[in-house]
């Protein structure tokens, strides 16, 4: 039997989680779309970091799959798997062309975001991983 206090808590759990994910999906989003849209400046950044023009377009399509992937419920553990390899190659990117660090650490932080907003709402996950002893 639940008490009062545990449905709080889980019901703040919950309303975190989504808060979080939505504002990552936000981002992703964004980050996507632009590069669909092939803006000119998204085309520069990325051409700065050592990819062609070109594949910008099938990137920002990839990061939507991954993106939309993640915010379906069934799908958001592969969705979040498919996010933290896709930020991870932004950081080695970043790190490969010798960016500033806040540049490979900004896809970390959002990965970290990522995971978090799960871990918050999904009770499996917080069972899976338990970060109390």
């Amino acid at each position: 039997m639940e008490t009062a206090s545990q449905t709080r808590e889980s019901k703040g759990l919950l309303w975190s989680g989504w808060i979080i994910t939505g504002l990552v999906v936000l981002f992703m989003l964004f980050d996507s779309i632009t590069k669909l849209m092939k803006v000119q400046q998204v085309i520069d950044a990325s051409t700065r970091i050592g990819y062609p023009a070109d594949t910008i377009f099938e990137i920002g399509a990839i990061l939507m799959v991954c993106t939309i992937l993640y915010v379906i419920p069934r799908t958001s553990i592969l969705g979040a798997i498919l996010l933290t390899g896709y930020l991870g190659g932004a950081v080695a990117s970043n790190i490969r062309a010798h960016q500033p660090l806040f540049n490979a650490f900004f896809p970390v932080i959002f990965g970290v975001l990522a995971w978090l907003g799960i871990y918050l709402r999904d009770g499996r996950l917080r069972a899976l991983v338990p970060l109390r002893s």
